[in-house]
């Protein structure tokens, strides 16, 4: 069957066309292919950390009794003065922090459902991991480096 097509626009006159779903702009899928990266170099300078990292228990953030003091002064220290594969897990997960926040705002721009839930699930392992990264850092608790494990994983798997 032959269709009879639309008459062609006068000479001189612009078209507008829709925009189809794969000329969308690609930022939230390109930087979550980014994180996705980052998330894996974060697992693996982790495991370095574990193995070879012997934090010292006397650190900034080590001592005392409130938990958010002790991130305040126990990332920092991590980030500046830890060991290079401390340093560069712990900037490593403030970076997947901003990136994470930055898809959400990007996800919010765009109010695409699927993204949105997607970049809101993935932030909440991320922060959970990140307070729990913190927490291993300042009291050495096997369960806290569990729980950053899982955070990543919801993170990963998000």
């Amino acid at each position: 069957m032959i269709r009879p097509s639309a008459p062609a626009p006068a000479r001189g006159t612009t078209v507008e066309r829709e925009t189809p779903p794969a000329a969308e702009p690609r930022a939230p899928r390109v930087l979550a292919a980014v994180l996705a990266l980052l998330l894996l170099a974060q697992f693996l300078s982790g495991m370095v950390v574990n193995l070879y990292v012997q934090i010292p228990p006397g650190h900034p953030g080590a001592t005392g009794s409130d938990y958010f003091q002790g991130l305040l002064h126990g990332v920092p220290w991590a980030v500046l003065h830890g060991g290079v594969p401390l340093q560069v897990h712990a900037a490593l997960g403030l970076l997947l922090i901003v990136g994470a926040l930055l898809l959400v705002v990007l996800a919010i721009g765009r109010w695409r459902r699927v993204w949105l839930g997607a970049s809101l699930v993935g932030t909440g392992g991320l922060v959970g991991a990140g307070f729990n990264g913190g927490s291993f850092l300042n009291d050495g608790h096997a369960v806290s480096s569990l729980l950053m494990s899982l955070g990543f994983a919801v993170a990963l798997a998000a």
